[in-house]
């Protein structure tokens, strides 16, 4: 039960996380824009990067679609960690790291309504 409350918890920091970054770039902020400009993002392909990350967000919610919320937000993170990577900017691997690893400890718990077994209670 105290797994379930801790991973819905989480799941509330990843999709606030996923909103507030998504909109960010959907928006066009301008630190977004200079930071996706480095690696040659139009405006409008920072602005699709965003809706997709606020579409993932929000697909965190649901037990269905839980899963590819999760792999798509990961997926989206580990894009920008392999940019900073291109760049040999560490500092801002080590910033996008603990958002991949609470993607994937999110997965791991699975969504806490879900009525499937949960690994980390059995």
């Amino acid at each position: 039960m105290i797994l379930k409350v801790i991973n819905s918890f989480l799941i509330l920091i990843a999709v606030f996380m996923g909103l507030k970054q998504g909109w960010a770039m959907f928006s066009g902020k301008p630190e977004m824009l200079s930071m996706f400009s480095k690696w040659n993002f139009t405006k409008t392909a920072v602005m699709i990067n965003g809706a997709i990350t606020i579409i993932s967000a929000l697909l965190i919610l649901f037990p269905k679609t839980f899963l590819w919320g999760n792999f798509i937000m990961a997926a989206s993170i580990l894009l920008i960690i392999c940019f900073h990577l291109l760049d040999k900017d560490l500092k801002g691997v080590v910033i996008e790291l603990p958002f991949l690893f609470l993607n994937l400890v999110i997965i791991y718990l699975q969504h806490p309504l879900n009525t499937n077994s949960n690994p980390a209670t059995t």
